[in-house]
């Protein structure tokens, strides 16, 4: 049969089949059946009567292939019904052949098979002999599924908008199929099972054509056919398991569903269980005589999940006596039970044989909010308070204003009482209360109306949408308050009066106001939702790993273990042979190899004496200063090492250097020094043991310097008044007697000379300071050196003379 006579048959899919115009899908599903049967078992019995003769006869070519042409016209029939196939059962394309004429696939359809791409024969057992390399030919022909998984298969773009945001309330099984995949044929029956199975209970099923949709196979990861995923929660969870069957698909939904969505309870946990409403969900309590949670009730609290937490009872446990009593159960039948914030008797009660998922879930929708419900979310907001622009119809919506405190708890439990005295009706009134702290923006677009109170915590307003985020609304006047039965009642008749008046249909509420969304109080934060995304992960490894791949997993985990221990063992071995070699170099006095040494700022103290004289003052650069300390030969091993200290951390300025003077040598100098600025002192004696630990501070350029001394007025604020010899000039080393001219007075000889027997003697020990104490006030006379505070004694000349 040549290319074009088979394009002219094509023409007219309605003869290839056999089937009139007018013909159903069933009809055209059968017609199908039969010829796709009768083709298969010619074309097979063609190439198994040619591989017997290979063998009787296998050097002659003509007797080894009779039937040559018998199969190439088998195969090109089977394409040609297959392609008739897909064109009548294809609504779209059936109705452009029967307007047009059009039997091929035009831009604005799906691509069609590629039936040139089939390169291996995956069920039958005779594919090396029937290979090109055998001698043969490469089969290539479709069974093309046409009855179940043609009437499920879905689009890329169907998936990504519908099935992944269905899956945040149920669980979604989608097959991955393709074209001449006889595995795929022989799981039909299976999957059709499977289907009108669970379907009813509430599982979404789905199938993907893998060449149409490759993107999306190669996105998911399909690596052979037929390949089964699950979808929960818009995660995706493979299917690892050799066989399908349905009580292998009922364990892999099992599986993939979040944990602990039923819990179960007995006589001892489910009073405890049904006080948590205040997550804001309702309870709902499933009792059969079954040990194991059924899978309908797992599917019905997954639906739920947001609104209702599940919990379930089993007859056949000992502890449930006393439940079974209390809400007089019948232990032959299955029981659902719905509670809200009353826990003593449930809103709604349902039994049957065997619970049917449709009613549960009619009779969970009817009662899926708490009496007085919290506004957590905008879409908790959409589903309480929905929009309704006719006045006739409209639905108000009372809103009590509180906090998150335990102290509002009595306000909203009389909400909750005026709610049971008046029994409203649902459809047109709706309660609920919400937290001002955490929706603060939604209360203040509420609170510029007239009537709008100050603080509106404690308030009830009532709302009315007419727009998503416009609405009507009026404040009770009252305030919501519960600390006075009296005043509370009367507030309760001001409410039952305002939505008394407000019910009618000439009444207008006075204020307007656009809102914001509700914040989202169960959203997860960034810390959470990366814990969650982890658990996920973690959770979903042993389904994503086979017992094949397990081994090569193990083999890559110890590879890479092993390479970090053998890294680890190299680096301690290399840092032990570091450290010996610096112990060797160190033992011989010499720089470890490779040692690099940071360049340390070293504070050199020179002596000020006549050597060092000029480069130490006299030729100061300007801007340069010496700081000087003034010591004895016996009180050198004493301050020294403290005037180090201090000046330790001016060792980086560089316009500093640091001196000593021994004051035995230089007397003579510090005198000359000092009589430049005490004209007052021309005849009198200066005591070189009252000079020590004496620090001048010479600025050689500008011909000034500072003085620190332990008694001077600068340094001890404290002492000014009591010795007003400090104020003359005493502190400098000046002094009108030679009293105590070979006392010590820092060495404390004058301590050992005097007793403490008067206010006189006392008064004379405070006014003694030992070496130890001398620069204890040095650092804080630095701060204010450089602060520039410091009093500055300006001089004519530097003297000459050191020694």
């Amino acid at each position: 049969m040549s290319k074009r006579e088979a394009n002219a048959i094509l023409r007219n899919p309605y003869e290839i089949l056999g089937v009139e115009r007018r013909a159903n899908i069933n009809e055209i599903k059968r017609a199908y059946k039969a010829l796709a049967r009768k083709w298969y078992c010619i074309l097979h019995f063609t190439h198994i009567q040619s591989f017997i003769l290979s063998f009787v006869h296998p050097f002659d070519s003509k007797r080894r292939h009779p039937d040559k042409n018998t199969a190439k016209e088998a195969e090109s029939k089977f394409i040609e019904i297959t392609k008739a196939y897909e064109i009548l059962s294809d609504p779209q394309r059936r109705e452009e052949f029967d307007k047009y004429g059009i039997t091929e696939d035009t831009p604005n359809f799906r691509n069609k098979p590629d039936y040139t791409g089939f390169n291996r024969f995956d069920f039958d057992p005779f594919e090396s002999f029937f290979s090109s390399e055998s001698g043969g030919f490469q089969f290539k022909f479709s069974t093309n599924q046409g009855n179940v998984f043609h009437k499920q298969t879905i689009t890329a773009k169907a998936y990504e908008n519908k099935v992944l945001p269905q899956s945040q309330s149920q669980p979604f099984i989608i097959l991955f199929y393709g074209d001449l995949c006889f595995p795929c044929f022989h799981a039909e029956p299976v999957w059709q099972k499977i289907y009108q199975e669970l379907e009813p209970l509430g599982v979404g099923f789905a199938t993907i054509h893998s060449q149409h949709e490759s993107g999306l196979a190669r996105k998911i990861g399909v690596n052979s056919l037929p390949y089964i995923i699950g979808i929960v929660d818009g995660v995706v969870r493979h299917y690892k398991d050799d066989q399908l069957s349905l009580l292998r698909m009922i364990e892999f939904i099992r599986r993939i569903l979040p944990k602990n969505l039923v819990t179960s309870l007995n006589d001892l946990t489910y009073e405890q269980f049904l006080e948590q409403w205040g997550d804001n969900r309702i309870r709902a309590l499933f009792i059969n005589s079954d040990n194991v949670v059924k899978m309908r009730y797992l599917l019905t609290a997954f639906y739920f999940k947001e609104r209702v937490a599940c919990g379930h009872i089993s007859l056949n446990e000992m502890e449930t006596a006393e439940f079974v009593h209390r809400f007089n159960i019948d232990p032959k039948m299955s029981s659902m039970l719905v509670f809200n914030e009353d826990i003593s008797r449930p809103i709604a009660t349902l039994s049957a044989p065997e619970l049917k998922p449709q009613t549960m879930k009619d009779v969970l929708e009817s009662n899926k909010f708490l009496l007085l419900p919290r506004l957590s979310s905008q879409m908790l907001f959409d589903q309480l308070c929905p929009t309704e622009t006719l006045r006739t119809r409209r639905r108000l919506c009372v809103v009590l204003i509180t906090n998150n405190v335990p102290e509002h708890e009595p306000q909203r439990a009389a909400m909750r009482s005026f709610i049971k005295e008046y029994s409203f009706n649902k459809d047109r009134f709706r309660f609920m209360y919400l937290f001002h702290e955490k929706q603060k923006e939604f209360v203040k677009a509420l609170s510029y109306g007239s009537g709008s109170p100050e603080t509106p915590v404690l308030h009830v307003v009532v709302l009315w949408r007419r727009e998503h985020d416009r609405v009507l609304y009026e404040w009770l006047p009252s305030m919501w308050d519960t600390s006075d039965p009296q005043k509370l009642n009367q507030t309760k008749n001001e409410l039952y009066s305002l939505l008394s008046k407000l019910i009618k249909n000439t009444e207008v509420l006075p204020n307007k106001a656009q809102v914001v969304a509700l914040i989202d109080e169960q959203a997860h934060g960034l810390f959470g939702r990366i814990v969650k995304k982890i658990l996920v992960m973690t959770d979903g490894i042993g389904d994503n790993i086979t017992k094949k791949e397990v081994l090569p997993v193990l083999s890559v985990a110890l590879s890479i273990g092993f390479i970090i221990l053998i890294g680890y063992i190299i680096q301690h071995l290399v840092r032990i042979e570091e450290e010996s070699i610096q112990e060797r170099y160190r033992r011989l006095g010499k720089m470890p190899p490779g040692t690099k040494t940071k360049p340390e700022c070293k504070l050199n103290i020179h002596e000020l004496r006549g050597e060092t004289y000029n480069g130490l003052v006299r030729l100061l650069k300007p801007g340069c200063r010496t700081i000087v300390l003034l010591c004895s030969n016996e009180s050198k091993p004493k301050l020294l090492p403290k005037f180090y200290k201090c000046v330790y951390p001016y060792r980086r300025n560089k316009t500093l250097m640091f001196a000593y003077l021994m004051v035995e040598k230089n007397i003579d100098w510090y005198k000359k020094l000092l009589l430049q600025t005490l004209t007052d002192y021309k005849d009198l004696n200066i005591n070189p043991k009252n000079c020590i630990g004496t620090v001048l501070s010479l600025n050689g350029f500008r011909k000034y310097f500072c003085v620190y001394h332990a008694k001077h007025p600068e340094t001890s604020h404290r002492r000014r008044h009591r010795n007003r010899d400090n104020e003359g000039g005493a502190f400098l080393g000046f002094e009108d007697t030679s009293e105590e001219e070979n006392s010590d007075v820092e060495a404390g000889t004058l301590i050992s000379r005097r007793g403490f027997n008067t206010a006189d003697d006392e008064d004379a020990l405070s006014n003694i300071l030992f070496e130890e104490n001398l620069l204890d006030a040095l650092p804080n006379w630095l701060e204010r050196l450089f602060e520039g505070t410091t009093h500055r004694y300006h001089i004519q000349y530097w003297p000459e003379h050191m020694k």
